[in-house]
């Protein structure tokens, strides 16, 4: 019996799934437009959410532009040091750094967030290393430096980490994160630093080599990142496996996109970054201007692509086909209703430097699928969530 109550208890260890809860926060764009500075903001910054993953210059680098996150939602809370500092961040399977503002950056956006004070950590080691994060006219530079990070309860000790020094820009101000936690692989961090999931499996902190994530369409609460570890309470069937098809971003191949039983994209077939740093669906500009048209989307005055709030439940499924089963995606999912004001999910973007027809599968659609980033066996999982 004594042995059997222990094997109990190391299956509940070696099970143990490490949460982090998710908060929804106001956009950066809703905090601009809610100070009168998103007009200004348009007219200084060409936004591309393409350039994200097609960076024009490449270098050792990283050039994740932060415009990318100006519909940035769901943040989740990490610390830093010891005793730990505590940052808000963006968990993002579009990139792989882990940054914060520090105490070395007198930039108008860091005062307004927390920042990292290395002397205040016991654990902190400085490195002489460097690191720049380039978005519009400027970038966001600092230092690299190593510390004990604790996220979903563990501590992940000797964690590389980017420190800002600069960040042009005043638009940061109102960013409701302090900075970027990357879930991305490896091949794609700058400066080679060793990105926070892989540190933790190295470490054998977490049970498997994998993390999932589950967005709730409630505003307030019920959204968690868990590493190491599948919750099925989070979804309803079962999960259905699609390779990676490019091993640095979560990038899949998706068979078609269908509306009313007809094509309207990926007649051939297409690739698709699954990214939780992207708060909507993104396409082709082409694509995305037909889907707007065809569900009435009109451009208002603040930029923004209104669609009427009576039209939902008149509007079609859109369905992404992946690995030949079809993901429906609902107007109650691609219409985001907010302070009355019914807007399109969808967004254009540039791919023109891509060979092919490039997708971005972000927020609207993973809140409709329960989303598991298996690393062990390079492969997304996708379910109905529950």
């Amino acid at each position: 019996m004594k042995w059997l109550l222990l094997l109990s208890l190391v299956v509940l260890a070696e099970c143990t799934l490490h949460k982090v809860s998710l908060v929804k926060k106001k956009s950066l764009r809703h905090n601009l437009i809610k100070h009168g500075q998103l007009k200004d903001f348009l007219k200084k910054h060409s936004i591309n959410p393409a350039s994200k993953y097609f960076p024009k210059e490449a270098t050792m680098l990283s050039t994740e532009p932060l415009e990318n996150y100006l519909d940035a939602g769901y943040f989740g809370t990490i610390g830093i040091g010891t005793p730990a500092q505590d940052f808000t961040v963006i968990f993002d399977t579009g990139s792989s750094n882990l940054w914060v503002p520090s105490i070395y950056c007198s930039s108008a956006a860091c005062e307004n967030h927390n920042r990292f004070n290395p002397e205040d950590s016991s654990t902190y080691e400085a490195t002489s290393e460097s690191v720049s994060i380039t978005y519009g006219t400027g970038s966001m530079t600092g230092v690299l430096g190593y510390d004990t990070v604790k996220v979903g309860g563990i501590s992940d000790t000797n964690q590389i980490f980017g420190l800002s020094e600069t960040e042009p820009g005043s638009f940061l101000y109102y960013a409701p994160f302090d900075g970027i936690l990357g879930l991305a692989y490896p091949s794609i961090s700058s400066s080679g630093a060793t990105p926070v999931f892989d540190n933790l499996w190295d470490q054998g902190l977490v049970s498997q080599d994998l993390f999932s994530v589950y967005l709730s369409s409630n505003d307030d609460s019920g959204s968690v990142v868990i590493f190491g570890g599948i919750d099925s309470s989070y979804y309803s069937g079962e999960l259905k496996w699609v390779p990676v098809s490019y091993e640095g971003y979560w990038q899949i191949t998706v068979d078609s996109i269908t509306m009313d039983g007809e094509t309207i994209a990926c007649s051939d077939g297409c690739q698709a970054i699954v990214d939780t740093g992207t708060s909507l669906l993104t396409g082709p500009t082409s694509a995305i201007s037909n889907i707007q048209s065809d569900i009435g989307a009109s451009e208002d005055s603040e930029g923004l692509m209104v669609v009427s709030c009576s039209s939902i439940n008149s509007l079609p499924d859109i369905v992404f086909t992946i690995n030949g089963v079809q993901y429906p995606v609902t107007p109650s999912a691609y219409i985001l209703q907010e302070d009355g004001i019914c807007t399109s999910g969808f967004e254009g973007m540039d791919v023109s430097t891509y060979t092919g027809e490039l997708w971005i599968l972000g927020d609207v659609f993973i809140r409709q699928y329960y989303t598991v980033f298996d690393r062990a066996n390079n492969q997304v999982g996708l379910a109905p969530a529950a």
